[in-house]
């Protein structure tokens, strides 16, 4: 690709962009921030590591360096033990993505499932599962979502469920009750998290009756997590019915 003016030639991309990550780095922020995304021994994201940047900043970067990086070079950068950088990667697959011709786009989407055990924290999954995973399956085979969602990763768990998002801002439902389904019995608290808020979002954007169909089925089934997320965009009446099943 074409490199965007104001980017030296003297050091590859790649470099220039970590070099510009490292200028923003606080570590006292970091600290912060490995705290929130649970980074500790026996949490979820157990030995990730923060630099301290702001989504912000990490949104400037990818702008700049948008059109800049090759997918080889991604593939790299996705891999990355910073956090931020995973970040940053995604972003600039989601833009490429958003920008990309069909044969392209199957191209990032590989590259994608390829790596999605990098895509390891509930930040990563959400900023690039609906516009990669979702934005190229709606109009493919989707059995690929029933492999990630029973994956024994939490993140492909994850993954599957919010790239239903996709298909819920062009109004189907199916994927979002089928995949939902399948993470009833999930034991994470990130997952009845991801049910809820995309069984929630099906509900208020294409149908609340099947909404309120499933519930009525599973209602008394679900994690309380789960249900308290899928309810609460409905009238309070109809939230206390649901919570005392």
């Amino acid at each position: 690709m074409k490199k965007k003016s104001g980017i030296s030639q003297a050091l590859s991309a790649v470099s220039q962009l970590q070099k510009d990550v490292q200028s923003h780095a606080d570590a006292s922020r970091a600290v912060v921030l490995q705290r929130f995304f649970k980074t500790g021994k026996g949490e979820y994201a157990e030995g990730d590591v923060f630099l301290g940047l702001t989504v912000p900043q990490s949104r400037k970067i990818a702008k700049k360096y948008a059109s800049a990086l090759s997918l080889k070079e991604l593939d790299s950068l996705v891999k990355s033990a910073n956090h931020e950088e995973r970040l940053i990667a995604l972003l600039i697959l989601v833009s490429q993505f958003q920008e990309a011709t069909e044969k392209e786009q199957a191209r990032i989407f590989k590259l994608y499932i390829k790596n999605s055990k990098y895509v390891n924290n509930w930040d990563l999954v959400d900023t690039s599962a609906p516009a990669i995973v979702g934005g190229y399956l709606l109009s493919r085979d989707r059995s690929v979502l029933q492999k990630l969602a029973t994956s024994k990763n939490l993140w492909q768990r994850r993954i599957a469920m919010l790239a239903t998002f996709h298909f819920i801002y062009n109004g189907e439902s199916a994927d979002t009750l089928k995949i939902a389904k399948l993470l009833l019995k999930d034991e994470h608290d990130l997952i009845h998290k991801a049910v809820g808020w995309m069984l929630r979002e099906m509900g208020k954007r294409v149908s609340e009756e099947k909404l309120l169909k499933f519930l009525d089925q599973y209602a008394a089934k679900m994690p309380r997590t789960m249900l308290r997320y899928s309810l609460e965009k409905l009238p309070a009446e109809t939230r206390r019915h649901y919570m005392n099943k």
